[in-house]
């Protein structure tokens, strides 16, 4: 009797175990042709490459360039579409560069309409190649890889995550224009959510520590939306826009990438996840695009991780009166959550200051956000 009722409480142990505790798949159907598009910019085209291509289907690529040759070829290419469009009629009386793109059309799935060349026309769209840049963090991939991969196991999200300052930094401490700041790139809105940021210490720029907190930043990710794809993409997103996102069009990206709209859901967001899975797979055979290459090791991660520290001794102040507060106007689609990135903050930071008992806000109403 002892034996049945342990074996029967093991068998529920197992049953309630977290669907994330084994290294789950994640799926690139109804993303092949994003997927595509990147590997070719991480390993076919390099920094002096201006790829021209369509912003939504963006593994139709018309052409590439020069920065000084772009706008000429941008403008033949409007020209060539525009021709499309005059012969619908007559493909054979088109000229040899415009049957070209008809080509390229068709090869996407797609059918040459009025309709259609006018949303072309209107999505034109650049990128540059990072042949090079990808290639260089391979290479320093080796100081952190498999550290980040034992940290990804421990969280309990999947362990190809390692790999996401790939498509962050190319595993560099670096710190974006927007801010985001060390090999995972974390705001400092977000980021004090998961580490110490302060003017004496900032744990964003220590990759060991900044890899568990983007981990659990991940698994927290899951655990709202409950797929793999949508909690990579929050990644870039955040996680607010992507439950406005599952809530409008479900929890399947390719549905979300044709139909959501949201104010700041722009080309960055709707490919995030497609750049990372390109990123996976090149990584897994990068012999093949690069030949062979000698990695970095663990031992180039300095003994003294660089952690940022002020000064400990500072002049004083002169004193001034206090700024007005800043204030924002929320938009159409405004969620807290990333409103408190945006400004560098918290939820519960701009809850107290706005004396809100719960997060829920609308468009047109004014935050104090400083």
């Amino acid at each position: 009797m002892r034996f049945t009722t342990c074996f029967i409480l093991l068998f529920v142990l197992a049953a309630a175990a977290p669907a994330y505790a084994t290294n789950p798949v994640l799926p690139t159907e109804g993303l092949e042709q994003r997927v595509d598009f990147w590997k070719k910019i991480y390993t076919q085209y390099g920094a002096d490459d201006v790829v021209i291509h369509d912003r939504v289907y963006v593994n139709l690529i018309y052409g590439v360039a020069t920065s000084e040759t772009q706008s000429d070829k941008i403008s033949d290419i409007q020209t060539a579409l525009r021709e499309i469009q005059a012969k619908l009629d007559m493909p054979a009386d088109l000229s040899e560069s415009s049957a070209q793109i008809v080509e390229a059309i068709t090869a996407q799935g797609l059918t040459t309409t009025t309709g259609l060349i006018d949303d072309l026309l209107a999505s034109i769209h650049t990128q540059l190649g990072i042949k090079e840049r990808f290639r260089d963090g391979v290479i320093r991939s080796g100081r952190y890889v498999n550290k980040f991969r034992e940290i990804m196991n421990s969280q309990g999200v999947p362990e190809e995550l390692a790999l996401l300052p790939l498509v962050e930094s190319s595993f560099q401490n670096a710190r974006s224009k927007a801010g985001a700041v060390g090999v995972w790139q974390f705001t400092t809105g977000t980021g004090r959510s998961y580490l110490r940021i302060s003017s004496k210490v900032d744990e964003r720029l220590d990759p060991v520590r900044s890899s568990e907190a983007a981990a659990r930043l991940m698994r927290d990710n899951y655990s709202s939306l409950g797929a793999w794809p949508l909690a990579i993409t929050a990644y870039n997103h955040g996680r607010g826009g992507m439950l406005q996102a599952q809530k409008l069009y479900g929890s399947e990206l390719p549905a979300i990438i044709d139909g959501y709209r949201g104010p700041v859901f722009g080309y960055a967001s709707m490919n995030f996840y497609s750049e990372f899975m390109a990123a996976v797979e090149v990584y897994g055979n990068y012999s093949e695009y690069f030949g062979e290459l000698v990695l970095e090791t663990p031992s180039s991660i300095p003994a003294d991780r660089p952690v940022l520290k002020a000064s400990t001794t500072r002049a004083k102040p002169a004193a001034k009166a206090a700024p007005a507060a800043a204030k924002y106007k929320v938009q159409s689609g405004d969620t807290l959550f990333e409103i408190a990135q945006r400004f560098g903050t918290s939820i519960r930071t701009l809850m107290d200051k706005n004396k809100l008992s719960n997060p829920v806000i609308y468009a047109g109403q004014i935050l104090l956000v400083k």
